[in-house]
This record gives structure tokens, C-alpha cells and sequence, in this order.
């Protein structure tokens, strides 16, 4: 009996038993007429797996269900070889790694995954927490890979198969660039053996997303009504037809209201060009040239404080927090700029921002689909009055003491 995996395509579960079959000349058949909702409901599927979940590998020992035991069996089927290690340390290092990722990147990774899709409810607080907990896991894979091409040896191992099948489903989906480019040697190995030949056989061409999926609307995630047994009616007429051309007729795409304001002579990519360049004199070239730039009818500058900084007791959490609301305010670089400092020198740290916006208020976009917003106060800048206008330029240009407060870190969006 041949080895066959019962599962749907693009199951990153399924990928690690492929690629490690690849590695270790083993040969599985897919089941083609597999259905998810389907196949794994019947009882002979669920002799094999009683809960239904897939990946399950039939063999003729017997039916193997979770992806990692799969795999492990697959790269060890036709004897030991370098997917387990040279050594027992090699091995136990290589389980080390196993576990590590599935419970310090993965779970956090699906659980910031899940509910954007609407596989489960949306929680701010919660998404907060499953990304700072997913940083922390890549923070450590990150300095491991500074100074190793592979997890374990000098060569592909099965925790190099597992972590790449999962780091996949995150690069697809919530992992931007600009989420990822914090940890560079995570990028370098995630894109070296993606496109190794076994790797690419069974996953394809790799993409990175670029953009977080937005939450889905609370109307969307309400259950569906039963539907009620309609009532038969008397046969009508069949409506004609819509031209052909009405039916293909491509619809236009919404513009951004802020697309619709009247121009301002203020570029901000102008501004930003200017800020990032500028590496002498800060204060005069940068800080002078934005007030220059300034259109106070286009624009308008708000100062932003974090309403719980009696919470920010941990110096990297608070920075990942801080990281995270800038993440999520991807959607909103077209049309905005901002400052964010972080101030002490132990807990709690006092979090404080100034964001340049397109129009006379923060958009509603914004407020709409990035939570963080609630979590701080919002004051518009008045700049008739110079000590608010003084604060704006210290701000733009990190001053050190801020406010009487040792600059933890000074983050920028621009």
C-alpha cells in the first residue's frame, strides 16, 4: 500500500510531509477527490482522525494524523538521514526547534491570522498581544539565524521544513515587508529555502502580502439566519436579460475622500524626502523647512498620548506596542506622517506622538480601522500658540530631554 495523504491544497500542514518527502526520496499520493467539509465528515475518515482534522497520512501500519508527526515520519521512513540530524544533540536540538516554532511563531501567528479572516472573533486587545508575543519568538529565531544559514547544522533539517511551511502561511497573509523588515536574518533564510528546488516542488512561488487584511465588519461575522422554507408562488415571467455590456461593465473604484480635497501646496512626499535626508543642522534645515511646507488648510497636526502608561512597565513591550500601531497604520502612509517617542528611563514609560494628517481632522478611515486610535487622547495642535508650535518642532526633531524625560526610543512614520 502506497502512502497517501488525505488533505486540501495549500495546506501548509500538508506542505511539511511533501517537502521532507522530497528530501528523503519517499513517494505519497495525494488523494484528489479529497473535500474538505466533505471526505473528512465520513466515518472511514474519521477512523483515521476522530476530530476530523486534516492533514492525516494513510500508511499500511496504520493512519498518522498531526502535520509534525507526519512529517517526522516521512523523513524517516526509508531510514535515518540528514533531515533528523548526525548526532543525538543534532536531533534533540532539531525537536528543540520544532517545538519552539510551533508554540512561539505559529500559534501566536494564527491567532493574529484567524480572526482577520473571520475564523474567529476579532479582540483588539487580544490581536494586540498575539503580535507582540509572535515579535518576541521572531526576535529570538532572528539572532539564532544571525550567525546560522540553517537551524541546526550545516544543512536542511526538519526544523528548517516545519518553521519555513509555517512562516509561509504568515508572509502570505499578515506578515508585511514592513513588519518583517525588523528581522532581517528571518527574511534571508525565509527567502533562501523557499526557493530551494524541494521547497519550491511543493509550495510554489512564495509572495509576501502587502497589506494586513482589514477586520472583518461586525455584520459579516454574525452567524447566517436558518433560512425559512420559502413559500411556493405562482410561476412569473422570467426577467430579460441585461445587456452584455451592463453585466461586464467594470465598476469604479471608491476614491479616498482625501483624494477629493482641493490641492495643497504642501507635498508630503516633499517633507518626507526632507526629513529622511537631512543628517546636519536638523534643527534649522528639517524642522524649518517642514513650518515652510506647512499648509494649515490642507493639513492639520495632532498630538496623541496613550491613555495606559501606568501599563508600560516593560521596555520591550512597550516599544512592540508601539511598533504594532504603526503596522497597522499602513493604510494611512498615502496621507499622513507621524512622530512617536518613548520616554523614561525604566517603567512606566510615557508613550507620545505627533501625527501630520491630510485634511482639517483625522481621517475617518483611520479612526475606523485602526483600534490603536482609541487608545489614545487626541489634541489638535494650535498653532497660535508657540509653546504648542515649540513642542511640534522638538518632537519632529527627537530633543533630548523631552519634557524632562531620557528618549527610551523615538520612532518615526513616514
Amino acid at each position: 500500500m502506497a502512502l497517501v495523504l488525505h488533505t486540501y491544497k495549500g495546506n501548509k500542514g500538508a506542505y511539511k510531509a511533501l517537502i521532507a518527502a522530497e528530501y528523503a526520496g519517499v513517494k505519497i499520493e495525494e488523494n484528489a477527490s479529497f473535500q474538505m467539509g466533505v471526505t473528512n465528515k465520513t466515518p472511514d475518515f474519521l477512523k483515521m482522525n476522530p476530530i476530523g482534522k486534516v492533514p492525516v497520512l494513510e500508511t499500511p501500519e496504520g493512519a498518522i494524523f498531526e502535520s509534525n508527526a507526519i512529517a517526522r515520519y516521512v523523513s524517516r521512513v526509508n531510514g535515518d538521514n540528514s533531515l533528523n540530524g548526525s548526532s543525538l544533540i543534532d536531533y534533540a536540538h532539531i525537536e528543540q526547534w520544532i517545538d519552539f516554532n510551533t508554540l512561539e511563531i505559529d500559534a501566536h501567528m494564527l491567532r493574529w491570522f484567524g480572526p482577520r479572516m473571520g475564523f474567529a472573533p476579532f479582540s483588539a486587545p487580544a490581536e494586540e498581544a498575539a503580535i507582540t508575543a509572535l515579535k518576541r519568538g521572531l526576535e529570538a529565531l532572528n539572532t539564532h539565524l544571525a550567525t546560522n544559514t540553517y537551524l541546526v547544522g550545516h544543512s536542511v533539517t526538519l526544523a528548517d521544513i516545519v518553521t519555513i511551511c509555517n512562516l509561509n502561511l504568515g508572509f502570505a497573509t499578515v506578515m508585511t515587508k514592513s513588519f518583517t523588515s525588523a528581522f532581517p536574518h528571518v527574511e534571508r533564510y525565509f527567502w533562501t529555502l523557499v526557493n530551494q528546488p524541494n521547497f519550491k516542488k511543493v509550495i510554489g512561488d512564495a509572495k509576501q502580502t502587502e497589506a494586513v487584511p482589514p477586520v472583518p465588519s461586525k455584520k459579516a461575522a454574525q452567524p447566517a439566519k436558518p433560512k425559512e422554507e420559502p413559500k411556493k408562488a405562482a410561476p412569473v415571467a422570467a426577467e430579460a436579460p441585461k445587456p452584455a455590456e451592463e453585466d461586464e461593465a467594470p465598476k469604479p473604484k471608491p476614491k479616498n475622500p482625501l483624494d477629493l480635497l482641493p490641492p495643497s501646496p504642501m507635498v508630503l512626499d516633499d517633507w518626507k524626502r526632507l526629513y529622511s535626508n537631512t543628517k546636519t543642522n536638523f534643527r534649522e534645515v528639517a524642522v524649518g523647512g517642514f513650518w515652510d511646507m506647512y499648509d494649515p488648510e490642507g493639513y492639520s497636526l495632532w498630538f496623541c498620548d496613550y491613555k495606559y502608561n501606568d501599563e508600560n512597565m516593560v521596555s520591550f513591550v512597550t516599544l512592540n506596542k508601539v511598533g504594532g500601531f504603526l503596522q497597522r497604520m499602513d493604510l494611512a502612509r498615502k496621507y499622513s506622517f507621524g512622530k512617536m517617542l518613548i520616554c523614561g528611563k525604566e517603567g512606566p514609560f510615557k508613550v507620545k506622538g505627533l501625527w501630520l494628517f491630510r485634511g482639517p481632522e483625522i481621517p475617518k478611515f483611520i479612526m475606523d480601522e485602526v483600534y490603536d486610535m482609541e487608545l489614545y487622547e487626541w489634541t489638535k495642535v494650535d498653532l497660535s500658540d508657540e509653546a504648542q508650535k515649540e513642542r511640534v518642532s522638538q518632537m519632529i526633531e527627537d530633543a533630548e530631554p523631552f519634557e524632562g524625560d531620557d528618549l527610551l526610543d523615538a520612532k518615526c512614520f513616514k
